[in-house]
């Protein structure tokens, strides 16, 4: 997996003189202190009095950005400014959610899709589901958060294990409701161990595999006793620190958003997968909705928790937790258009069912 550029903006000077940089006093990028004003001249001095410097400047110093030398911060000017550009492009449409710059705007779509997202897996399990329909009637909104079974958003960081965060999401939440208190779950504990049940780590996975793992292996271990390192490692899972065991999932038929919805409304959240592309990275806010993603097994590419469901503005949508961070999207969450398998959503669907 290629080395992110992206970290914390402070120069790494030491790093540069080891390799034989010239950095000196006289260099433009310098070390930076805590005031804005210092970045916006240090920025303006690299790429000049053009348009969205300061726009770049306040970005970079938002999100604590580092760029190494002054050949790295002309790119990422350049890649951030497209972004920008995109973005209010977008936004100018009156489509119904709006999108914003956050921690990715520097980061090239190529960029994002290694570090972010998994590859496409197999959906076959789904073909057929067996989760059962009943006559019950649905809440006309479910929100899952307001029953306290959600844990906090978490951040997958730059390896693409977000199939694993998806599957922790679920069964945290489903211990919350056997049990009535939170908890939280090892992702490094699925990403280490569970590649005999066809995941691959940081390249991928399904809940849907990571359940079965689960339930064969004889559990899963709290993030405190197998902690998240957010690469590749090997697999030092202990029976003697399980925390939690799965005696089976079930499986949503692929596509079917009636049984999506019957599990959310009446059961508990949902693992879902569904496909990103280009546009969803800067959602911001409203009911996401796309003419360029796929819903074939083989197009999904980020899994996630469906906690809810609802209307906004006469669309209906689905209520998701996502893996990138609270400061990601709408606190950590987004809405998805919900009636017409958008992106796939309803496609790689599962939830557990505890001991």
């Amino acid at each position: 997996m290629a080395r992110s550029a992206v970290v914390s903006f402070t120069l790494l000077l030491l790093c540069c003189a080891a390799a034989g940089s010239s950095f000196d006093d006289a260099n433009p990028i310098k070390m930076v202190s805590d005031g804005l004003r210092d970045l916006e001249a240090q920025v303006l001095q690299v790429v000049g009095q053009t348009r969205h410097a300061l726009s770049f400047a306040r970005f970079a110093h938002r999100h604590g950005k580092m760029y190494e030398t002054v050949e790295e911060m002309k790119l990422r000017f350049g890649i951030f400014s497209e972004n920008l550009e995109f973005i209010r492009s977008t936004n100018k449409k009156g489509l119904s959610y709006k999108l914003g710059l956050n921690k990715f705007a520097d980061w090239t779509w190529e960029e994002f899709k290694t570090h972010r997202l998994g590859a496409a897996q197999n959906c076959s399990a789904t073909l057929k589901g067996n989760h059962k329909l009943t006559d019950v009637v649905l809440p006309e909104l479910k929100d899952w958060r307001e029953e306290g079974v959600v844990t906090p958003v978490k951040d997958q960081g730059q390896c693409g294990s977000c199939w694993t965060f998806s599957t922790t999401g679920s069964l945290e939440a489903a211990y919350a409701q056997a049990f009535g208190k939170y908890i939280s779950l090892s992702e490094q504990q699925l990403v280490d161990c569970a590649g005999a049940f066809n995941n691959f780590g940081c390249n991928g996975g399904l809940p849907s595999q990571a359940f079965e793992y689960i339930k064969y292996n004889g559990g899963i271990e709290t993030e405190e006793a197998y902690p998240y390192t957010g690469k590749d490692g090997v697999c030092k899972f202990s029976a003697e620190n399980v925390a939690v065991r799965v005696v089976d999932s079930v499986n949503i038929t692929l596509g079917a958003e009636d049984e999506l919805k019957h599990a959310v409304g009446l059961v508990r959240p949902v693992s879902v997968a569904f496909e990103v592309v280009n546009s969803f990275r800067f959602y911001k806010k409203g009911v996401y909705t796309s003419d360029n993603c796929g819903s074939s097994p083989m197009d999904v590419n980020h899994a996630v928790v469906a906690v809810g469901y609802g209307v906004e503005d006469g669309v209906p949508y689905w209520l998701i937790k996502n893996s990138w961070g609270a400061e990601w999207g709408d606190d950590g969450y987004f809405k998805m258009e919900l009636g017409k398998n958008m992106c796939g959503v309803a496609t790689c669907a599962s939830y557990p069912v505890l001991v």
